[in-house]
């Protein structure tokens, strides 16, 4: 059962579980194409993005390079009280967006994936200004 004071951010902690899982995926995928792949593990990932292994690989890498920001962030919002409207909107936005990112990344689609890491980037701003704003209200 979750704590009661952290009940008005139920879906910014659902949006971390779901990031969890969301890497996990990414992983098992990355992984998979590498087997796929032929690659020795351990051995640098050589290539570009023509090859389904090297996106799979950028995309887990840019996932865990923003993964540690959306936590604190997240964490820093609600330990300050943040407008959970705002806190929530802001992880939900960031989660469906590094889907999406995760998405075009495994089609080849440039444009939308950096549409879709602009959109993360925000949130992930928005999940600041809403923790720094929070004593202010």
């Amino acid at each position: 059962m979750m704590l009661e004071w952290l009940l008005p951010y139920t879906m910014t902690v659902w949006a971390m579980g779901i990031m969890g899982g969301l890497i996990l995926v990414q992983l098992l995928v990355a992984d998979l194409a590498g087997v796929g792949a032929g690659h020795v593990p351990g051995a640098a990932v050589t290539g570009g993005h023509e090859s389904f292994f090297f996106r799979a690989t950028r995309a887990h890498a840019n996932t865990t390079e923003s993964v540690a920001a959306f936590i604190l962030l997240a964490l820093f919002g609600i330990l300050h009280n943040a407008a959970p409207w705002w806190l929530n909107a802001c992880a939900i936005v960031y989660v469906a967006a590094r889907l999406g990112h995760m998405l075009s990344y495994y089609a080849g689609i440039g444009t939308l994936r950096s549409v879709a890491f602009v959109v993360a980037f925000l949130a992930l701003v928005g999940m600041l200004i809403s923790g720094v704003m929070a004593p202010l209200r």
